[in-house]
């Protein structure tokens, strides 16, 4: 079982999916998935204002991002996102 945090929205978890599975890729490929069904702006307004900040996600330069281990053990259900302080 996922252990979300308050502030996360289904997208989120579709956007960590993908990462898994498919790399690193920037909010505009995301957005052509069918398991994404969200435009490329609110893709990287969730990356960058809640993913990427709670450690789940990391900018790797150009807008392409890329799940991290912390993204993956939330995805695994080993770890409380909602434990976790967002950072700069």
């Amino acid at each position: 079982m996922r252990l979300d945090a308050d502030w996360m929205v289904r997208a989120d978890d579709r956007i960590l999916e993908f990462l898994r599975d498919e790399g690193p890729h920037p909010p505009s490929k995301m957005e052509r998935d069918d398991r994404i069904k969200f435009g490329a702006e609110y893709i990287g307004r969730r990356c960058r204002d809640y993913l990427r900040p709670h450690g789940l996600v990391t900018n790797l330069g150009n807008g392409v991002y890329a799940i991290t281990e912390d993204g993956d053990a939330y995805l695994a259900g080993e770890l409380d996102v909602s434990q976790i302080e967002p950072r700069d």
